[in-house]
C-alpha cells in the first residue's frame, strides 16, 4: 500500500505532493477497531472508580463540599464547543470530497481552520492567565499514579492516588491532539497562500514545490491522524461510565459524589474541601 503521492512538476522533476488516501481509510478503520477493542475491554475489565463505602467515608470527611462542584466554567465550555465545531467542519470538508461527495468546500474549510485557530490561541492565553495551565500536562509529579493505574490495569488492588482534576488518559490524549492539531494548524496557515481568499494575494511560488509537498504531507498525516482521535472523543463522550465528564463539558458542574468517587480531593482542591477534611480532624 501507497502511503504518499508523488507527481512531476513542470520542468519533469518528481516531488512529493500529498499522502496516499489509503491512509484515510486507514485511520478510520483503526479508530473503529480502537472502540470495539476497547468496549469488549470495558466489559471484561473491573471499573477504576472508588468503592461505595470508601466513597461513603470521603463525603462524611467532607460534608462541606458543595452538592455541586465545579469543573469547567462557562468561558472554557465555549471555547470546547467552538473548536468541537471548528474541527468536525474541518474533518468533513476535508475528507467528505474524498468519499465521493462533492461540494464547494475550500472556502469553508479556510474559514474553518481561521476559527480553530482564534480559539486556540484564546485557550492558550485563557489556560496560562485565568486556568491552572499544567493541571492538564503529564510531568514526574505524576509517577505515582501512572505507576498505581498499570498495577490495577494487571489486576492487582493497590493503594495509590487517585486522578487530579484531570484524568491521566484525558492528559495524555491532550498531548497527542495537541501535536497533532497544533501541526495541522500551522501547515494549513501556511498552505492558505495558494487558495484565494479576501485577506490577501495568492502566491503559489511562495517556496519550492519540494517544500509545498512536504507541507502538504505533514498536513494531510495530521488531518488522518485527527480521524481516529476525534472517533476515540466522541465514543469516550458518549459512553455511559464516561457521561457524568460529558455532562459537565454541558452543565459545568459534577455531583461532590462523583468528585469523591474519581478524584483525589488533595490533588483536586475546591472550596471546601480542606475546611471538611480539617474539621472531620478534630472530632
Amino acid at each position: 500500500m501507497d502511503l504518499l503521492t508523488w507527481g512531476r512538476n513542470p520542468w519533469g522533476q518528481w516531488v512529493l505532493t500529498h499522502i496516499s488516501w489509503n491512509l484515510f481509510w486507514g485511520s478510520l478503520f483503526a479508530g473503529v477497531l480502537f472502540f470495539v477493542a476497547h468496549a469488549s475491554y470495558m466489559f471484561l475489565s473491573a471499573h477504576r472508580k472508588r468503592g461505595t463505602a470508601e466513597t461513603d467515608a470521603l463525603e462524611a470527611k467532607y460534608k462541606n463540599l458543595p452538592a455541586k462542584i465545579e469543573r469547567h466554567s462557562i468561558v472554557a465550555r465555549a471555547f470546547h464547543w467552538v473548536m468541537a465545531a471548528s474541527m468536525f467542519t474541518l474533518l468533513f470538508t476535508a475528507f467528505l470530497p474524498i468519499v465521493g461527495i462533492r461540494f464547494a468546500w475550500v472556502t469553508w474549510h479556510w474559514i474553518a481552520g481561521l476559527v480553530l485557530t482564534a480559539s486556540i490561541l484564546f485557550h492558550i492565553i485563557h489556560a496560562s492567565f485565568w486556568l491552572d495551565f499544567w493541571s492538564i500536562w503529564v510531568g514526574p509529579k505524576d509517577i505515582p499514579e501512572i505507576k498505581a493505574e498499570i498495577q490495577r490495569e494487571l489486576g492487582k488492588d493497590v493503594p495509590g492516588p487517585k486522578p487530579a482534576k484531570y484524568p491521566l488518559g484525558h492528559r495524555l490524549y491532550h498531548l497527542t491532539i495537541v501535536i497533532a492539531g497544533l501541526a495541522a494548524v500551522a501547515t494549513g496557515l501556511f498552505m492558505m497562500v495558494r487558495v484565494q481568499t479576501p485577506l490577501f494575494t495568492r502566491n503559489p511560488y511562495l517556496v519550492g514545490d519540494g517544500t509545498w509537498g512536504v507541507l502538504y504531507v505533514t498536513h494531510g498525516l495530521a488531518g488522518v491522524g485527527l480521524v481516529g482521535l476525534v472517533i476515540a472523543h466522541v465514543y469516550f463522550a458518549v459512553r455511559p461510565e464516561k457521561w457524568w465528564i460529558t455532562k459537565s463539558m454541558i452543565f459545568g458542574w459534577v455531583t461532590r459524589r462523583e468528585y469523591l468517587e474519581h478524584h483525589e480531593p488533595s490533588r483536586w482542591v475546591v472550596a471546601g474541601a480542606n475546611t471538611s477534611a480539617k474539621s472531620s480532624e478534630r472530632v
